[in-house]
């Protein structure tokens, strides 16, 4: 419930600041930055998914947020 909420926002979170900061990279050309943020996104999707995927991800996560 309110746990993942809140991991699904920090994602998205992750995920502006990546592509806010490759923007604002001026050094790189335009193409490679296009391509770089593809990739790191694209990678971050694919973790994110699979974590979410496994089974009792949601009692680690909770474990996580709320060590004893």
């Amino acid at each position: 419930g309110d746990i993942m909420g809140f991991w699904y926002f920090l994602i998205l979170f992750v995920g502006i600041t990546l592509i806010v900061v490759g923007i604002l990279n001026k050094d790189v050309s335009r193409s490679v930055k296009i391509v770089s943020l593809s990739l790191v996104i694209g990678v971050l999707f694919i973790v994110v998914s699979l974590i979410m995927l496994l089974p009792g991800s949601s009692e680690v996560v909770s474990q996580l947020l709320q060590p004893n």
